[in-house]
C-alpha cells in the first residue's frame, strides 16, 4: 500500500501543515483576566497556546477551535467567537 497526501510520514510534520483554518470557532484571551495559571497551554490538543514574553498567545495558524482551553479557564479569560471565513 502506498502512503498518500496527508499522511503521517514522519514525526514533526504537522508543523507543516497549518490546521487552523479547519475552526468555526476562534478563541479570545482576556489579558486583563488572565491569571497565568497555564491551564489553558497544558489542555490544548494542538499545543497552539503558548507563553510569549511571560504573556499567553493562541497560534491561529494551528488552533482547531475545540474550545477546551476555554472551558477549562478557571478565570474565564477565554470566549469561543464564531469564526469569519
Amino acid at each position: 500500500m502506498e502512503l498518500t497526501i496527508g499522511a503521517v510520514v514522519k514525526g514533526g510534520t504537522s508543523l507543516g501543515y497549518k490546521t487552523g483554518s479547519w475552526r468555526d470557532e476562534r478563541p479570545v484571551l482576556d489579558m486583563e483576566k488572565c491569571k497565568a495559571c497555564g491551564q489553558c497551554e497544558s489542555v490544548c490538543p494542538d499545543s497552539a497556546v503558548h507563553v510569549v514574553e511571560e504573556a499567553y498567545m493562541i497560534d491561529y495558524d494551528y488552533c482547531k477551535g475545540c474550545g477546551l482551553c476555554a472551558y477549562e479557564c478557571p478565570a474565564d479569560a477565554i470566549v469561543m467567537i464564531k469564526e469569519e471565513k
